[in-house]
């Protein structure tokens, strides 16, 4: 299983929990539970050092939880704007992007952009040039 596919699963969730303005529970541990699957497949897919293991654990819950936050605030000010919404994203996966980039070594960076970051980066270099013209 590609860990970009899983990663991409992790933040499409992040949305549908996006539709209720607050967590309840079970929605919160299953949050945090595909966090700590898709560190476990990276750790598995990168064969990661256990140092890279905490940061990248440390990268996803943050950013994860923050992109959260402020998709779940974008609903509650009723904003139903789409761009603003992909917006929000693209800033939160752009910081993972350049995150993971500082921690892995070259060849597990290769890997993490053959997996599909380096197509979501063309992505959302693509829709940010739009927006600024």
């Amino acid at each position: 299983m590609k860990i970009f596919a899983i990663t991409t699963m992790l933040l499409v969730s992040v949305c549908a929990f996006a539709q209720a303005p607050q967590l309840d529970e079970k929605a919160e541990k299953e949050f945090r539970e595909k966090i700590e699957q898709s560190v476990e497949d990276m750790e598995r897919s990168y064969d990661l050092e256990d140092w890279q293991t905490f940061y990248v654990d440390s990268i996803l819950t943050y950013n994860s939880i923050h992109r959260r936050d402020e998709l779940l605030e974008l609903q509650a000010s009723k904003v139903t704007v789409n761009d603003a919404y992909q917006r929000v994203d693209d800033k939160w996966m752009e910081a993972t992007y350049q995150a993971f980039h500082k921690i892995l070594d070259e060849k597990q960076w290769n890997k993490y952009l053959k997996s599909g970051a380096a197509k979501d980066k063309k992505s959302r270099d693509k829709r940010a040039e739009k927006r600024n013209q």
